[in-house]
């Protein structure tokens, strides 16, 4: 690969990386929130011992398992793309 292509792809790949980690934390403060709020749920389930605080708690769970699962997909991605970015700057450095 040459060398401008290399430099390209390096900074659409750090460009993507600081929108993935910024993207990260935003979800982080989203999931702290929403784990927190089926924490709650399930505790006013627990004590009311109703079917609407049972479903408020599934429905909060739910929520919560989703956004885990985008955090997760982020973090891998943020992974892959530094292991490439890696990859390009050894690729870099061995052709000077």
């Amino acid at each position: 690969m040459a060398r401008p292509v290399i430099e390209r792809r390096l900074t659409e790949i750090g460009e993507r990386l600081a929108r993935l980690r910024s993207d990260l934390a935003v979800t982080e403060e989203q999931l702290a929130h929403l784990v927190a709020e089926a924490d709650d749920a399930r505790v006013r389930s627990l004590v009311s011992e109703t079917a609407q605080a049972e479903r408020a708690h599934r429905g909060a769970e739910r929520q919560a398992r989703a956004m885990q699962r985008h955090r997760d997909e982020l973090v891998a991605e943020t992974a892959r793309l530094q292991l490439t970015q890696d990859d390009l700057l050894d690729r870099l450095t061995a052709g000077a």
